[in-house]
């Protein structure tokens, strides 16, 4: 095979391949604590496969879906392949949403088999909520829980034969990320996950693509539904190693343990990561590869990244969505960041799009007729890899649906030259503006601020949240960066703990509003979220 195919087989399929990657976690997995940190290929297809007769053991038969809610790691990709592997739909769902969100997403999947933890029930139950009402049955990762079933009870099942599907029926479920409100489950397929977006990313391709030699890291949050298909491409192409970070805040000793030649990472991990980069011994130095999606990176984290690398750097930034894979990329190099204190810094720019695989086209968000280049506009995108559900709001899919033509919900621009300029999301739309040129330009001038927010409400000057290295901000400095920009109201400066967020790090603004008890009104409409 030239590419994987099968996500149920995929860890047997790279033995019979003769991969000799090796996977290095930062902790043990939550399914297996006792195997330690390392595994080999055969390794990670016989937990694969055990974790497959835990599902039948426990009732899971094809068709069924299987709900995963748990702390970060990438168990989360192996349980969701040994779900598929059964002819299940595993949803995998991150622990760092709200109780009463699990709930209502849980009440939608209608789940054949929770698999959970103590903490998830136990702050779960502090308001109010069972989940495991939500459930046929349920089974917790560190043993005994009331009205559970034991995990003991379901180890050392064989497996049954692995259980085929249609390309286009559901394999995958994932959620958005989920910043204005109760995230929406995204079914992804066959067709979509494998064939499209893993297969395309197993093809090797010079400089972005991981080499034999390469030590390839990932700092990401494994609910996500970029986890499984990076899983699936990374290891065809056979990297001498692949180093798994669960978490940022533990994460120096295996970076320097194992210094990564290639870097993925969350935004916000990169923005807490930046200190790091201050010891002349940081475990960083040797990457050659930067690679960044998920959310926007202000341009001195991708120059800070890009100038502490004895190598010459490229830094590929990808702007796509949850329902759609990639969209667009650009390369970014320490050239093209030479620039300092514009504007119009580099990173809105989004590249183009895919060629022959994807468009786009802006359109007037009231008519949804084309609008000219450099007219802002609502931006529609055409994807094979587009999803094919929301589960449980099947009118909310069709509603951002026009044909082939997906709504991605951004407001953006197409430049003379055929790139794409990125503006707001269009709930948070500030009109005649962009919230993140304007947090991308505070960031660039004020040295001390770690992360800028931009919030927009109608009748109020656009209200900036920033977190600063140690909680001071210089108001002079403040002052001389809104030399040229529209009037702000002043500055609010919060801890890094005190901005709620997503698991993937992005701001939820609709609750950093309520944090700062300015209402809910905002320019946009929210039709598109």
């Amino acid at each position: 095979m030239s590419r994987p195919r099968d996500l149920g087989t995929l860890f047997d399929d790279l033995v019979a391949r003769r991969v000799r990657t090796r996977v290095v976690l930062s902790r043990p997995l939550d399914i297996a604590p006792e195997f330690g940190t390392s595994y080999d290929m055969p390794a990670v297809a016989a937990l694969v496969r055990n974790v497959a007769g835990w599902l039948h053991a426990a009732g899971v038969r094809p068709g069924d879906r299987v709900a995963v809610v748990k702390r970060n790691h990438w168990d989360y990709v192996l349980i969701a392949c040994a779900a598929i592997r059964v002819g299940a739909v595993p949803a995998l769902l991150s622990d760092q949403l709200a109780p009463h969100a699990l709930e209502v997403l849980l009440e939608r999947l209608d789940p054949a088999l929770l698999i959970t933890t103590r903490a998830v029930l136990d702050t779960a139950r502090a308001h109010g909520i069972t989940l495991i009402a939500r459930a046929a049955r349920t089974t917790t990762l560190e043993g005994r829980y009331p009205d559970t079933i034991n995990l003991e009870r379901l180890t050392g099942h064989e497996p049954p034969a692995p259980s085929p599907r249609d390309d286009d029926d559901p394999l995958l479920v994932v959620h958005t990320s989920g910043t204005t409100g109760v995230p929406k489950l995204v079914v992804h397929t066959n067709r979509t996950l494998v064939d499209g977006l893993a297969a395309a990313e197993a093809t090797r391709l010079p400089i972005v693509s991981a080499r034999r030699r390469d030590t390839v890291c990932s700092a990401i949050s494994y609910s996500h539904g970029r986890a499984v298909p990076w899983t699936a491409s990374v290891l065809w192409l056979a990297p001498r190693e692949v180093v798994i970070i669960d978490a940022p805040d533990t994460a120096e000793t295996v970076l320097r343990e194992h210094p990564p030649t290639t870097l993925e990472a969350l935004p916000s991990t990169f923005v807490r990561w930046r200190p790091l980069l201050e010891q002349p011994d940081h475990p960083l130095r040797g990457v050659r590869l930067f690679i960044s999606t998920f959310d926007a990176v202000h341009p001195p984290t991708v120059r800070a990244f890009l100038a502490a690398t004895r190598r010459r750097p490229l830094w590929v930034q990808v702007w796509g969505q949850t329902e759609t894979g990639p969209l667009t990329f650009r390369f970014l190099t320490r050239r093209s960041l030479a620039a300092r204190d514009a504007r119009h810094p580099t990173t809105r720019n989004l590249g183009r799009p895919a060629p022959g695989r994807t468009r786009l086209r802006v359109v007037d968000p009231r008519t949804f007729q084309p609008v000219p280049r450099g007219t802002p506009g609502l931006v529609l995108a055409k994807t094979p890899t587009r999803c094919v559900d929301y589960v449980g709001e099947h009118d909310r899919w069709l509603a951002k649906t026009d044909g082939e033509w997906w709504n991605t919900g951004d407001m953006g621009m197409r430049t003379r030259w055929g790139s794409y300029l990125m503006l707001d999301r269009e709930v948070d739309v500030l009109p005649g503006q962009s919230c993140v040129e304007l947090e991308d330009v505070l960031e660039e001038r004020v040295t001390n601020v770690v992360e800028c927010v931009v919030l927009a409400t109608p009748g109020r000057l656009p209200q900036p949240v920033v977190v600063t290295r140690d909680g001071q901000l210089d108001v002079g400095q403040w002052r001389h960066a809104l030399r040229d920009l529209p009037a702000l109201a002043d500055p609010v400066v919060l801890a890094w703990e005190q901005i709620p967020r997503t698991g993937t790090g992005k701001v939820r603004r609709m609750e950093l509003r309520a944090v700062l008890r300015s209402g809910q009104d905002t320019f946009g409409t929210g039709r598109w979220t």
